[in-house]
């Protein structure tokens, strides 16, 4: 199996080039602490980075099918999904469980896609996806458990870096990993620490760590639509494992005091997983006086009327 490398992620960098918004870092407020803006994305989330580069690595080397591409996902991925397949030029078919939100629904299809709705689990939706990839020959693409994906997300780094060049250590929200995996092995090369922050009830990385391989765990966090994956990949696995990494885990309650802190010091509204990068810095990952961190935002796709008040 291909392990994911600094090569992937600069590749990736110039597939994108001129596709997705290059990501805002600003001050965050305490001294040395910076936030990356990624919840501007188009899409709302990081996700638009690794879809345009799946379709466009696929493209490229001619295995891109007529039938267009395939993901069942009702959140950011199936989003960005829907998005880059527009962008490019192609169908998007996209599965959810029947009682879908219907926003969800409406906005898959107002970039496009052909949704499908199947069971009313996400496995079920999963399975009538992948009999759909057999049967139409469309191309199945997956939230994060793919090197093209993962490296799409890690060209995060080095829009950072140019604005923040003597960036000692990026923090990042894990659910299955992909973003975790792609910035952690750009960071890599460059001496660059990465913090990998999960939800307490959400630790499917802390878990493969544990068990020295991917594990399927329980998930239960006011950030489980983002970070609810129940399985780590086996990239965010190895890239766990280097020395430049350090793993975190945080309770709900810093969870949801760190993105009202967001809207109400800062006015940015930003989803729990995005907080919750943000949420480990002071509980339970300190840095030291001098260390120049940033504290990636991924996404903002999230009920606006829960941003007015602590809500757990």
């Amino acid at each position: 199996m291909h392990q994911l490398s600094p090569a992937d992620v600069r590749a990736a960098a110039d597939r994108i080039a001129g596709a997705v918004r290059p990501v805002r870092v600003v001050p965050g407020g305490p001294d040395g602490v910076w936030l990356a803006l990624e919840h501007m994305q188009h899409t709302g989330s990081f996700k638009a980075r690794g879809a345009v580069n799946f379709l466009r690595a696929h493209r490229a080397a001619g295995t891109l099918p007529d039938a267009g591409v395939t993901i069942a996902s009702g959140g950011n991925a199936g989003l960005a999904c829907a998005w880059a397949a527009r962008q490019e030029g192609v169908r998007a078919t996209v599965f959810l469980p029947v009682n879908a939100p219907a926003v969800k629904v409406a906005r898959l299809r107002g970039y496009g896609a052909d949704v499908r709705l199947a069971g009313h689990e996400y496995a079920e939706a999963l399975a009538a996806c992948e009999e759909h990839a057999a049967a139409s020959g469309a191309l199945a693409s997956h939230a994060y458990d793919h090197p093209l994906v993962a490296a799409g997300a890690g060209t995060l780094l080095a829009e950072i870096r140019r604005q923040v060049p003597d960036l000692d250590t990026v923090v990042v929200s894990v659910g299955g990993g992909g973003l975790f995996a792609g910035v952690a092995t750009a960071a890599r090369e460059h001496g660059v620490r990465t913090v990998a922050v999960e939800p307490e009830n959400c630790r499917a990385l802390h878990a493969a760590l544990a068990a020295g391989t991917p594990v399927d765990v329980p998930v239960d966090s006011v950030a489980a639509d983002s970070l609810g994956a129940r399985r780590a990949s086996a990239d965010a696995l190895a890239a766990a494992r280097h020395t430049t990494v350090r793993t975190a885990l945080v309770p709900d309650p810093a969870i949801v005091r760190a993105r009202h802190h967001l809207w109400e010091d800062h006015r940015l509204a930003v989803e729990h997983a995005a907080a919750t990068a943000l949420a480990a810095l002071g509980t339970t990952y300190h840095p030291a006086e001098d260390e120049r961190v940033c504290v990636v935002l991924c996404g903002a796709n999230t009920d606006l009327t829960t941003l007015t008040a602590p809500d757990a």
